[in-house]
């Protein structure tokens, strides 16, 4: 027989679960923690925060995304470092910080690699799947891939040519020691430093050029002490949105599809920004004294020369090389296509 509840108890009982109601509804659910070095109140900080919103609605307010703009949780390596231990759950991430995970993305930064948008969207279309597929095997869910535009040489004085850069001191990712070795070994004066100490290291002249993207430079002003652009595009400073396996795990399950194709979308729409972005980026920069330093003709084949002489040393060492054999296979299938409508 079903036991009966005292009337004396039914009140305490039902006392109890009415606050266990009212504890659940003020619970926030899952809360996604995100870092990014974008700034507050730029418009790509504002497209994070339209995702949010999506993320909040598309769960029926399950899952609130919670943003830390501006590297105020550090470089993507302390991000990455904070990810694994579990304080932050995902970033807006560059190459440099998808590399601390895993170097297969650096086969997509091939220096001089790529020629345009349109080649490097194809080549990762092809390589998407297993980029991921790496990733997931490390713990980390890619939300979306997003770039950053072509990095250039900011620099103190002007870089016409790759002897002019070796003269200077090159900023370069704190802890990718891979990457220190290889641009010493190319004769180049590499100064590593996390990405936060940028602009103070320019204005005491710690670092004197820094490979970077007209949206960086505009963004946190590091123009202002690096006021030449060598007008070459040594690649494409790719990234994207990725968060923890366990993270992602929390999610409810009925919610993920929703918010991975938000987060796809926004992931376009920084990548769209950047692009439509990238002429008046240079313009504005221009505007408040930057010069832009033309490459072209022997001082672009130097360049290129450069960037090919290190393909060895980059395959296997720098790169997976079963990554860099990927890309550069995709690569000359994309151009032997376009050559073949040339021919049309």
């Amino acid at each position: 027989m079903p036991r009966r509840v005292s009337f004396r108890v039914l009140p305490l009982v039902l006392a109890a679960g009415l606050l266990a109601a009212a504890a659940s509804a003020a619970e926030p659910g899952v809360v996604i923690k995100l870092a990014t070095l974008l700034p507050q109140g730029s418009a790509w900080h504002t497209a994070l925060l339209e995702m949010g919103e999506r993320w909040r609605q598309a769960s029926a307010g399950r899952v609130t995304l919670r943003i830390y703009p501006g590297g105020v949780a550090g470089d993507d390596g302390d991000v990455v470092r904070k990810m694994r231990l579990k304080t932050l759950d995902a970033g807006l991430l560059t190459a440099a910080g998808f590399g601390d995970i895993d170097r297969s993305i650096f086969a997509l930064e091939l220096p001089m690699g790529f020629d345009s948008y349109d080649e490097l969207d194809f080549v990762l279309s092809k390589m998407e799947p297993m980029l991921e597929s790496v990733y997931a095997e490390k713990g980390f869910v890619v939300l979306g891939w997003a770039d950053a535009g072509w990095v250039r040489f900011f620099s103190k004085s002007p870089v016409r040519t790759p002897d002019d850069l070796k003269a200077l001191k090159l900023f370069t990712w704190a802890g990718d020691d891979p990457a220190v070795q290889l641009w010493r070994s190319a004769g180049f004066n590499p100064v590593p430093l996390p990405s936060t100490e940028i602009s103070t290291a320019l204005q005491t002249g710690l670092v004197s050029a820094l490979p970077t993207t007209p949206q960086a430079a505009l963004l946190l002003q590091w123009y202002n002490n690096a006021k030449y652009m060598a007008d070459v595009k040594w690649a494409v400073l790719l990234g994207g949105l990725v968060v923890t396996k366990s993270a992602w795990d929390e999610v409810p399950a009925d919610a993920r599809q929703a918010l991975r194709d938000a987060a796809r979308e926004t992931a376009r729409k920084l990548g769209s920004l950047t692009r439509e972005a990238e002429s008046s980026n240079i313009d504005a920069m221009v505007k408040h004294g930057l010069t832009v330093v033309p490459v072209t003709g022997p001082a672009l084949e130097a360049w290129h020369r450069a960037a090919e002489s290190a393909y060895p040393r980059l395959r296997g060492g720098f790169v997976p090389a079963e990554a860099f054999d990927e890309a550069l296979k995709f690569r000359d299938e994309y151009r032997k296509g376009r050559q073949g409508k040339a021919s049309r």
